[in-house]
């Protein structure tokens, strides 16, 4: 990894641009309630917007991608993030709020992982699964760097002058990294693939009325909403079993560096399994932590478990999601597709928090529980039928 050059220079832009964005917003989320007075649930409905905007702007985002504007998209979208990030410094009216988050919530869509991902496959191929790998081990980090960073700046400056250096983190760091990283990829795309010019017109013309592409954007749906769902809520489960707060947290701490450890399992892993064996193993193991979760009310051990599982599993969701759309769906246009299948995932994730807490205000979060167990469970049918659709055609 070190001696590529674009995939470093991914992995850099990667970390520093979600810690200075999508990480940034819990990091600071109590110092505004404290600022501004607002109620949470109104702070936390402006990033549910910016991943809903994301979501829905990913399609158009693949088709440029696909143009081979990779580069001047994402360098735009960090742009973008350090300008409304720069402003929201200065608000003191929750549409204010709002408006600078829809913008950022842009920039998610021009900058994260989808449109990353996108890329590296667009222009690594069948050489893309290590890529991916290597820049999420790096990018895993990134909640590490932000969480204590944010604490310190607003410690010492406040909250205001925090979000203004991130902001400068974006631009000096963030922007040209990924932007330089894209065009460097775009530069050698011809060295690791081969691309058919009259196959990618016709893939493209019908994809939104494929009976695999949805079968497989809702089957990677489920883990993402049985995954947001059980995070947001987590610490109020915990809570409502007596577990101590320090273990509450400690537990939720240790999610971030188990899904770092997840993708460092299938490094190691990647050359004796194949990529529909990773993808089932995610389904079985998500419904098996949220299982273990269930049974573990306040037993230490249990809840350690849980963490290993839950966190290692989707830790590797992040890597195998590309990697299976492209073999399944095919390279050519793959940005088109994976912002299509962007779209389906990152609505089910937006939506996660409120759907587990309405499945909570009917009948507890026991309920909520085997909810998501069976999500997985649909999720994984799912995605067994539309391998086998593949294989037959």
């Amino acid at each position: 990894m070190f001696r590529d050059k674009p995939i470093l220079l991914m992995a850099l832009g990667q970390i520093t641009v979600w810690a200075s964005l999508l990480y940034l917003f819990p990091a600071l989320l109590l110092h505004w309630e404290a600022a501004f007075g607002w109620a949470r649930s109104q702070i936390t409905g402006a990033i549910t917007l910016a991943i809903l905007i994301s979501a829905f702007a990913a399609p158009t985002v693949g088709k440029l991608i696909d143009q081979g504007l990779s580069g001047p998209v994402m360098g735009f979208g960090c742009i973008l993030g350090a300008l409304f990030l720069f402003l929201l410094s200065f608000i003191d009216k929750l549409w204010h709020f709002y408006l600078c988050w829809s913008f950022i919530g842009l920039a998610f869509a021009c900058t994260l992982y989808e449109p990353c991902f996108a890329v590296v496959t667009r222009c690594r191929g069948q050489k893309a699964k290590q890529a991916i790998i290597s820049i999420t081990l790096l990018a895993g980090f990134a909640g590490a760097f932000s969480f204590p960073l944010a604490h310190v700046l607003t410690e010492m400056y406040g909250w205001e002058q925090c979000v203004r250096i991130f902001a400068i983190v974006i631009l000096l760091v963030s922007a040209p990294a990924l932007w330089f990283a894209a065009t460097l990829m775009e530069r050698d795309r011809q060295l690791y693939i081969a691309e058919n010019a009259d196959t990618e017109a016709r893939q493209t013309l019908h994809l939104a009325r494929m009976p695999l592409f949805w079968l497989l954007a809702i089957s990677f749906a489920t883990l993402g909403i049985a995954h947001g769902v059980t995070l947001h809520h987590l610490l109020a489960i915990l809570d409502q079993r007596t577990v101590s707060k320090d273990l509450a947290v400690t537990v939720a701490a240790f999610i971030g560096p188990m899904q770092v450890t997840g993708r460092l399992v299938m490094t190691i892993s990647a050359p004796h399994v194949s990529n529909h064996g990773v993808a089932i193993s995610c389904f079985i193991l998500m419904a098996l932590s949220i299982f273990i979760l269930a049974l573990a009310g306040s037993n230490p051990s249990l809840l350690v478990l849980f963490v290993i599982i839950f966190g290692g599993s989707y830790g590797i969701v992040s890597i195998i999601r590309p990697v299976v759309a492209r073999d399944l769906l095919g390279q050519t246009q793959f940005g088109e597709k994976s912002g299509a299948l962007a779209l389906v995932y990152l609505v089910g994730s937006a939506t996660a928090p409120l759907l587990g807490a309405l499945i909570w205000r009917a009948g507890g979060y026991n309920v909520v529980l085997n909810t998501m167990i069976t999500l997985c469970v649909i999720g994984l049918l799912l995605y067994l039928f539309a391998n086998h659709l593949q294989e037959k055609f």
